[in-house]
C-alpha cells in the first residue's frame, strides 16, 4: 500500500517537474501520506493537522487550490479504506478553513 502511494507521488512529481515553481500533486500527496493512518482508522491524528495547515497556507493562488483539490480527490479515489467522513471533517478537526470541501463530489474546476 505505502509502495503504491510512493510510486504515485513520484509519478506526479515526474509529470509536473517542468513546472517546479507551481504547486504540485507530488507536494500535496507526499504531505497527505501523513494523514493516512487517521483517515483509514488505523491510527491517531498525529502530524496530520500540521500538514493540512501547511497545504492550505501554501496554496496561494486559484490554480494552486484547484491542483490541491484535484490531487486530493484523485488520491482519495485511488487509495482504499479512506473514511471520507473523516476526510471531510479534517479541516474542522484541525481548526482551519479549507478553500474547498474535501469530497469525491467536489468540482475542483470551480474552486476559487
Amino acid at each position: 500500500m505505502v509502495g503504491k502511494i510512493a510510486c504515485f507521488v513520484v509519478l506526479c512529481m515526474v509529470v509536473v517537474a517542468p513546472h517546479a515553481e507551481a504547486f504540485t500533486c507530488g507536494q500535496v500527496q507526499a504531505a497527505a501520506v501523513n494523514c493516512l493512518p487517521y483517515l483509514q482508522n488505523r491510527g491517531p491524528l498525529g502530524s496530520c493537522c500540521g500538514v493540512i495547515r501547511g497545504l492550505i497556507s501554501s496554496a496561494r493562488t486559484t490554480d494552486d487550490r484547484r491542483t490541491a483539490c484535484s490531487c486530493l480527490k484523485a488520491a482519495a479515489a485511488t487509495i482504499k479504506g479512506i473514511d471520507m467522513g473523516k476526510a471531510a471533517g479534517l479541516p474542522g478537526v484541525c481548526g482551519v478553513k479549507s478553500p474547498f470541501p474535501i469530497s469525491l463530489s467536489t468540482d475542483c474546476s470551480k474552486v476559487q
